[in-house]
């Protein structure tokens, strides 16, 4: 017998507003895409297109950063951009 989890996967933006990075649940992240798509660019979609997310913060005791899954928030679409932490 196999055992299923449904734990999330997140995307991950950087906020040039509060130059913070943000994780955001992979599937409201589509909406993040269809803005971009429609408005062609970040400075035509509107503030009213948003999406709810987390910020991260550090973890002190492994000093790495993790999500802050305490506070939902909600973020503006023309201020997030794709972040690459693959580095």
């Amino acid at each position: 017998m196999k055992l299923e989890f449904n734990t999330p996967s997140y995307n991950y933006y950087s906020n040039s507003e509060t130059n913070a990075l943000v994780a955001v649940e992979r599937t409201l992240s589509k909406a993040i895409g269809k803005a971009f798509k429609k408005y062609k660019k970040a400075s035509l979609i509107p503030a009213t297109e948003i999406v709810v997310g987390y910020n991260f913060v550090l973890d002190e005791e492994y000093k790495t950063l993790k999500i802050d899954f305490e506070e939902e928030l909600t973020f503006k679409i023309k201020n997030l951009e794709k972040a690459d932490i693959s580095k």
